[in-house]
């Protein structure tokens, strides 16, 4: 089942993307979230009117991933362009949840007047790249080492789908 994200989902999130940030180079990110950093990311993005969804067991309500978007870069200019993340626990992946994360927040976005939404991939996350193009998203830029992790720099892939 796909819901709005409360505040009380931010420790079940934060145990979800730690991982990710902790071992992974999927993001360019190496600090870890806090509940409480989760819960303020959960208030803000809903108080701005972007989504903030969780992907939840039908049977037990665990959370089972996240997904959320927030406006591309300040500035009036850019308030209908958003740019999203997804996290799904491991065990969820493979299961259609990421469609159905990645749809429901693109419908959000879209209901909320962003004419586009993008999508920053890690060069070096092959299945994301290949997930996002099967969500239709297009590569519309790389920038050639934009992060640095595990000591080392890697490219930053945008992907872009126009929404209306």
């Amino acid at each position: 089942m796909i819901r709005p994200a409360t505040v009380l989902d931010a420790p079940a999130i934060a145990e979800i993307w730690n991982p990710w940030i902790r071992d992974t180079a999927v993001t360019f990110n190496a600090i870890i979230k806090t509940p409480e950093e989760v819960a303020a990311l959960i208030v803000s993005r809903q108080t701005a009117g972007h989504g903030f969804l969780v992907a939840a067991d039908e049977e037990d309500g665990a959370i089972l991933g996240f997904a959320t978007y927030g406006q591309f870069r300040l500035g009036v200019g850019y308030a209908r362009t958003m740019e999203h993340s997804i996290i799904l626990a491991p065990a969820a992946r493979g299961k259609g949840l990421g469609r159905a994360l990645l749809t429901a927040i693109e419908r959000h976005a879209a209901e909320e007047g962003a004419h586009q939404i993008l999508a920053g991939v890690s060069a070096e996350n092959a299945e994301g790249l290949r997930f996002h193009q099967a969500m239709g998203y297009a590569e519309c830029a790389r920038i050639r080492e934009a992060g640095h992790k595990f000591d080392r720099y890697m490219d930053l892939v945008l992907m872009q789908k126009f929404l209306s």
